[in-house]
C-alpha cells in the first residue's frame, strides 16, 4: 500500500535535514572537511558524497540508464562546496519525483517495480516507493555519522531530527501547499 503524502513529507524532511547537516559542516574550515578521518569514506565531505554518489546510482535506475558507477564511493575527493551543491539539487530531484509520482492515478505509480543491477552485482528490483525509502534511510543514517565526525568541535549545529522537522518546518510547508497532506 503506497502512502504518497509521506514519500512527499520524507524527501522534504531529507531535503531539509541535509541542508541543516551541510551548514554546521560549513561552519568548520575547509581542510577539517576534507582531512582524513578513519572512516569508511574518508572525510566528512566523502560522506556527504557518499550519499549523493547512491542517489545518483538509483537516479539511473530510476530513468533507466546504465549506471557508471563501479563503487559506492568515489576514486577522488571533491570539494565541499561542490557535494553541497550537487546533494542539494540531488534532494530537490527526489522531492520533484515524490510530488511527480504522488499526483499520478492517486500515487499508484510509486507501485512501479523498477529491475536493476546492484553495484556490488546481482540483480535488484525495488518498487519506486521502496527506492525513496531507501534514500531516506540512507541519508538519515549518514547523516547520523556525519554528526558524530562533527561532535569534537563543539559546533553550535541546528538539530536534523525529525521531530524537529515535524515542528518547525512541516506546518509551514503545508500551509503553503496543502496538497502535500494528499
Amino acid at each position: 500500500m503506497t502512502n504518497p503524502a509521506l514519500m512527499r513529507k520524507m524527501t522534504r524532511y531529507t531535503a531539509w535535514a541535509d541542508d541543516v547537516m551541510l551548514n554546521n559542516a560549513a561552519k568548520l574550515p575547509a581542510p577539517e572537511l576534507t582531512a582524513l578521518r578513519d572512516t569508511l569514506f574518508g572525510s566528512i565531505t566523502g560522506t556527504f558524497d557518499h550519499v549523493l554518489l547512491i542517489g545518483e546510482i538509483f537516479r539511473d535506475h530510476l530513468e533507466g540508464r546504465s549506471n557508471t558507477h563501479t563503487t559506492r564511493h568515489r576514486a577522488e575527493e571533491r570539494a565541499f562546496n561542490i557535494v553541497a551543491r550537487e546533494l542539494r539539487a540531488m534532494n530537490d530531484y527526489y522531492v520533484a519525483l515524490a510530488d511527480k509520482w504522488a499526483a499520478e492515478d492517486n500515487g499508484k505509480a510509486l507501485n512501479e517495480t523498477i529491475r536493476f543491477t546492484f553495484v556490488g552485482g546481482g540483480d535488484g528490483s525495488m518498487t519506486r516507493e521502496e527506492i525513496l525509502l531507501h534514500l531516506v534511510n540512507h541519508a538519515t543514517y549518514h547523516r547520523g555519522f556525519v554528526s558524530t565526525l562533527l561532535y569534537p568541535f563543539r559546533l553550535d549545529g541546528q538539530a536534523n531530527d525529525l521531530t524537529v522537522f515535524l515542528r518547525d518546518v512541516w506546518p509551514g510547508l503545508v500551509r503553503t501547499d496543502p496538497s502535500l497532506t494528499q
